[in-house]
Order: structure tokens, then C-alpha cells, then sequence
């Protein structure tokens, strides 16, 4: 990633909404939509093709890969990792006709991890340091410090103190 104190670069092919905000030293990539109300913090790579939805917020130093999709109602903490095409949803009971005035909040905390196509369903929080596995579908809150994978995704492991590792659970 960049440094903060680098100017921000906006790829002449994506779009940024002027009612977004965007802090310094980030990179956004070509064929991203970044909605209005819209709040990213400093340091802060978002991928090509990636579509962020009105009222999102994203924390400082994270890395958002290519492909994600990030709708209304999630809330990113600080140096949090997105791999490619994951997925935020923002309503757990869809249909074409519905009223989508209920917003279901989701919120990942600082240093969580999220691998490649997960799909993360809207209303739940992932904890801090928290790695969940590609392709893992996340239904339900997943605690602080412990690494998921499956679908539904499920607790395999708690991660310890300076990278070891504490088996926990089935694998």
C-alpha cells in the first residue's frame, strides 16, 4: 500500500461520488463505484471493479482487492484485509418487491481478514483479528482472534498471541 503522506490517486476510469470522502494516500482502481455518503479513511487501496454502496465506512490502512462488493449498513474497522470478490449482502430476506427501508448493520473489526469469495451476510460482526477462510459463507457473529472457514462458515482454530496458533474446535 501506499503511504499517507503520498497524494490520493483516483484511476481516471472509476467513479467517486462528490459527496464521498476519501482520506489521503489512497488508491482507488479503475471500474470501481464509490456511492455518496460514503466515508474511507487514510492509506486505504480499493481494487478494480469494485462497487462500494452509499453509507459504507471504511477505517485507515485497509486493502480492499478487486471485485468486492461492500453495500449500505457495513462499517470497517482500521487495517482490515478484503481478498477478491467478497462479498458484504445488505438483506437477509430478499425479494423484488421488498421495502428496503430495514438497513442490517455489519461491522468488521480492526485487523480482521477476509479471504476470497467469502460472502458475508448483512446483521453480523466479524471480531478483531478474526480470519475468515476463502470461499466461507459468514451467517452469524464470529468472535475476536479466531480464523472460520466452511459454509456456514464454522471455528476451526483460535488464534494465539504473535502468529501461534491453538487448535480449537473440529477441523
Amino acid at each position: 500500500m501506499s503511504s499517507a503522506s503520498e497524494p490520493t490517486y483516483i484511476n481516471p476510469r472509476a467513479f467517486v461520488s462528490p459527496e464521498a470522502v476519501v482520506g489521503e494516500g489512497c488508491r482507488i482502481w479503475d471500474w470501481t463505484k464509490i456511492r455518496e455518503n460514503t466515508r474511507i479513511g487514510d492509506d486505504v487501496s480499493i481494487g478494480q471493479g469494485c462497487y462500494i454502496d452509499h453509507h459504507v465506512v471504511i477505517g485507515d490502512r485497509c486493502k480492499i482487492q478487486n471485485g468486492v462488493n461492500v453495500y449500505h449498513g457495513v462499517t470497517i474497522g482500521d487495517e482490515v484485509f478484503v481478498g477478491p470478490s467478497v462479498t458484504f449482502t445488505n438483506d437477509r430476506f430478499p425479494r423484488a418487491d421488498m421495502d428496503r427501508s430495514q438497513t442490517w448493520s455489519t461491522r468488521v473489526h480492526d485487523n480482521a481478514s477476509i479471504g476470497a469469495n467469502a460472502t458475508i451476510v448483512c446483521g453480523v460482526e466479524i471480531g478483531e483479528g478474526a480470519m475468515v477462510g476463502a470461499g466461507s459463507v459468514v451467517i452469524d457473529d464470529i468472535p475476536a482472534n479466531t480464523l472460520v472457514v466452511g459454509n456456514p462458515a464454522r471455528i476451526v482454530r483460535v488464534l494465539g498471541e504473535e502468529g501461534s496458533q491453538e487448535t480449537g474446535g473440529q477441523q
